[in-house]
Parts: C-alpha cells; structure tokens; sequence
C-alpha cells in the first residue's frame, strides 16, 4: 500500500511558486527580472554617447567684434621713433625754456619744472610704446575697421559706400623713417578716420584698394 501523499518534496526541490523547498509562496513579482537586467539577472547599462558640447559664446566687448572674423593688421614699430622723436622735439624747447629761465632768475620753480618735465617725458615715452602697439586695422567684404587708444579706446566701422576719398600722406619724420598715413575722409566728417605707420607700397595698395570698393559700392546704392 502507498503512504500518504507527501506535501513536500523531499530533496528540496523548487515548487513553483515558493522559495527553496519549504512551499511558501515568495513576493509578488520575484520571478521576474529586475529593471535593466538582462535574463541572467545582471544589470545592463545602456551604452551613452558623448556629452553634448556647448558651442563657445563669443566675448561681449563692443571694441572687439566678431573676433573670429576679424585679421587685425598691425603698423609698423618705426612709428615709435617718429612719435618719440615729434615728443623730443616739443621736450627740448621746454628744457630750453626752463634752463634760461633758472639761469636768469636761479628760481627753484625752475628746477621743479625741469625734474617734472623729464619725468613726464619718461611716462610718454611708455605710452607711445603701447599705443602703437594698439593700432590696428582690418579689410572685410563691406567695410574697413580701425582700432587705436589706450585709456580710451576708440573702434571705427567704416563703410566702403560712404568713402569719398582717400589720402596717404607723409611728413618729413615718417618719410626718414619711410612711413606714410591713409587718410579716409567720408560723408560725415566726424567719422574720419586714419591709418598711420605704414610702408608706402602697402599705403598705396591700400589707398588704391578702398578707392576701387568705395566706387563699387556707390554705384551699387
């Protein structure tokens, strides 16, 4: 005769349902793969790309517009010479000045006059250095760009439309130095601008060039 009908399985075998052998029923759901595993049980993660990049926001400086299309051209280094030598000028008639006047007279006003004016002479002489380093001047499609000062910086857009004409000029410092000047003169006067401290092949490539834009462009208006 066969015994009573066993309610467990002897060697422990899995009830569906229950956990182990015991035939208790698990929580809901355990049988299930968790969330992002695959059907061994191991967590996957999904493959991520690169990060996003953000594209560089440009400056926001008014005196420097759109930098990146923008090949600022410097003026020569001879134009130091010229502005310290146009200073040296103005600095001897003062000396001069002042030595006759602490002969004649032996004043101490003299003296001081004397150490305040080379002292001032040495603080120009820096600033001439670093305002002719802050020339500068662009050539772009529609317009001629024009950048200079130091405390006070000064950006002039000229368009090649409101040209009228265009001078290089050349005093007796910068032709020593062989130097001249681009004089643009334009509608307004106002917003005359110049180009100093260049070579009188690149004055006149320069000059030839903005006269031919400035009448394409006026016979375009």
């Amino acid at each position: 005769m066969s015994g009573p009908e066993d309610t467990g399985s002897p060697g422990g075998a899995d009830v569906p349902g229950g956990v182990g052998g015991t035939g208790e029923a698990g929580p809901a759901g355990a049988g299930r793969p968790a969330p992002g595993a695959d059907a061994g049980g191991y967590t996957t993660t999904p493959p991520t790309g690169p990060a996003p990049t953000t594209p560089p926001t440009a400056p926001v400086d008014p005196l420097e517009p759109w930098p990146e299309t923008v090949d600022w051209q410097p003026v020569s280094r001879d134009l130091v010479w010229v502005e310290a030598l146009r200073l040296g000028i103005g600095v001897v008639i003062v000396l001069a000045g002042l030595g006759v006047g602490f002969a004649l007279t032996g004043h101490w006003l003299c003296v001081l006059g004397l150490v305040l004016t080379v002292l001032a002479t040495v603080w120009r002489l820096t600033v001439i250095v670093r305002a002719v380093n802050a020339w500068g001047y662009a050539e772009r499609d529609h317009d001629l760009l024009v950048r200079h000062g130091l405390l006070v910086r000064r950006l002039s857009i000229v368009p090649y439309a409101r040209m009228q004409f265009v001078d290089v000029t050349a005093g007796p410092l910068e032709r020593a130095f062989n130097l001249a000047t681009v004089q643009l003169h334009t509608a307004a006067a106002a917003s005359d601008a110049r180009v100093p401290g260049l070579r009188p092949a690149e004055a006149s490539r320069l000059r030839d060039r903005l006269t031919a834009l400035g009448e394409d462009r006026a016979e375009g208006l």
